[in-house]
C-alpha cells in the first residue's frame, strides 16, 4: 500500500530477539522500508529462538511473528569493508535502531556520534536493558529478569502467592512501542528543523513507566502497595474488582458500588459493607463473593449485572474468544505467504488509518534475501 504514512522512509534495524524487532515491525506496518542488518552466519539470534519448538524451515515461528514485512541484508560488523558498506546505507537512511548492549555500536564504529556525522538528519534509536550508565548497564536485558527487578511480579496474583510474572514479554513489547513513539516524534521535528535526533530508552524505564500509578501511590504514601488476598485484579482498587469462579467458569467484575451490586445479585450479606469498606475490607467482601457466585453459571450473573449496566464480562480462553462474533468483526488475523509455499497465520497491526486496516502478506525474510536489491538501491 503506497499511501501509508511512512512510505518512502528507510529504516535500518540493527536488532535481535524482541524489543528492537518489534519496533521495526511497527514502522514497517506504517509503511517504512525496514532493512534488517544481520550477521552473515546466523543472523538475528531470534531466528533460533523457538517457542514450543515451532519452526518454519530454518527459522523459528517467533522470528516470523515480529519480522514480517521487512528485508534482510547481511553484513559482518567486525569487518571494516562491511562496516564501510553499512555506512553508505546510513548516509541514505532516515532511521536507524538497535538494541545491543551499551558500547557495542560504539565499539564497531556505528555509535550515534559517528552516524550523526555521516547523516545529520538521521533519527537514531537505541534500546538498552537498564540504561547506559549505572551498575546494571551490562546485565542481560531479558524480559523475565527485568520484570523481577522492576517489582512488576508483585502486581499479579494474590497477596499470599509467590511473585508472578506476566505470561508474555511485556517489557520488550512496551519498550519497542515507546521507541516507535520517540522515533515518530523525532521525524516530525526533523520535518520542521531538518535535524536528526538520538532517541534512548531502556526496558527498565519502560516497566517503571508501565507502573506509574502504583509507583506514584508508593512515592506519596510511603507504603507498599499490597495485592488482595483473594481475587486480586489491581492492587490499587478495592472490592469487588477481580475475577471470580462461577458454577461453570469465571467472571470478571470491575468497579461498582457495593450496595448496588448487593441488590442486583441479591446478596444480603454485602449490605453490611459500604463504599468506605471497599478497600479496607476488600478481602472480606471478595470472600463473600467467591462463595456466593459459585451458586449459578456465568450467564446467570452476566444477565443480571449487564441489565443494570454494571461492568462485568465472562472470562474466555482463546478458543472461546475466537468463536465470538466480537472477535470475528475485528478481523485481526492475516496470512503470510512464505517462498516455500507454506503460510503463517498471525495478527495484523492493530492500527486503522481512515478506516483502512494495515495488513501485509509479506513474510519475514530469509537471511540475506534482499542483498542484491539493497546493493542496487543504495550502494554506489
Amino acid at each position: 500500500m503506497n499511501n501509508l504514512p511512512l512510505n518512502g522512509l528507510v529504516v535500518l534495524e540493527f536488532s535481535q530477539y524482541l524489543s528492537g524487532p518489534s519496533a521495526g515491525l511497527r514502522l514497517a506496518d506504517l509503511g517504512a522500508r525496514v532493512i534488517k542488518i544481520e550477521r552473515p552466519k546466523g543472523g538475528d539470534a531470534g531466528r533460533r529462538l523457538a517457542i514450543k519448538n515451532l519452526w518454519l524451515g530454518d527459522d523459528s515461528l517467533l522470528f516470523h511473528t515480529i519480522n514480517r514485512n521487512k528485508e534482510s541484508f547481511t553484513a559482518d560488523l567486525k569487518n571494516a569493508e562491511d562496516v564501510a558498506i553499512v555506512k553508505e546505507l546510513i548516509s541514505k537512511a532516515d532511521v536507524a535502531i538497535h538494541n545491543f548492549r551499551p558500547g557495542i555500536m560504539e565499539k564497531i564504529g556505528l555509535g550515534y556520534d559517528v552516524v550523526q556525522q555521516i547523516n545529520p538528519r538521521i533519527v537514531y534509536g537505541e534500546i538498552s536493558g537498564y540504561g547506559k550508565t549505572g551498575p546494571w548497564k551490562n546485565k542481560p536485558g531479558q524480559d523475565l529478569l527485568l520484570q523481577a527487578v522492576a517489582g512488576l511480579t508483585y502486581t499479579t496474583g494474590n497477596e499470599g502467592d509467590a511473585p508472578v510474572p506476566f505470561g508474555l514479554s511485556i517489557a520488550d513489547t512496551l519498550c519497542g512501542a515507546q521507541l516507535v513513539q520517540g522515533v515518530l516524534a523525532a521525524l516530525i521535528r526533523r520535518q520542521k528543523t531538518n535535524k536528526g535526533a538520538l532517541i534512548e530508552i531502556s526496558l527498565m524505564e519502560s516497566l517503571l513507566d508501565f507502573q506509574f500509578e502504583l509507583l506514584t501511590t508508593y512515592f506519596n504514601s510511603n507504603q507498599d502497595v499490597k495485592r488482595s488476598g483473594i481475587s486480586n485484579g489491581n492492587p490499587l482498587l478495592g472490592a469487588p474488582y477481580g475475577i471470580y469462579e462461577t458454577a461453570n467458569g469465571y467472571i470478571a467484575i470491575a468497579m461498582m458500588d457495593i450496595h448496588t451490586l448487593a441488590g442486583v445479585i441479591e446478596c444480603d450479606e454485602l449490605f453490611n459493607y459500604t463504599k468506605e469498606h471497599a478497600f479496607i475490607n476488600r478481602d472480606d467482601i471478595k470472600s463473600i463473593l467467591t462463595d456466593y457466585l459459585k451458586q449459578f453459571n456465568t450467564d446467570h450473573w452476566l444477565i443480571k449485572l449487564q441489565a443494570h449496566d454494571l461492568w462485568a464480562m465472562e472470562v474466555l480462553d482463546w478458543n472461546m474468544m475466537l468463536e465470538s462474533e466480537a472477535y470475528k468483526v475485528l478481523q485481526m488475523e492475516q496470512v503470510l505467504k512464505l517462498d516455500s509455499g507454506k503460510s503463517v497465520t498471525t495478527t495484523r497491526c492493530p492500527i486503522r488509518i481512515n478506516g483502512q486496516k494495515l495488513v501485509s502478506s509479506k513474510a519475514a525474510p530469509s537471511l540475506g534475501q534482499h542483498n542484491k536489491e539493497v546493493y542496487a538501491d543504495f550502494i554506489n
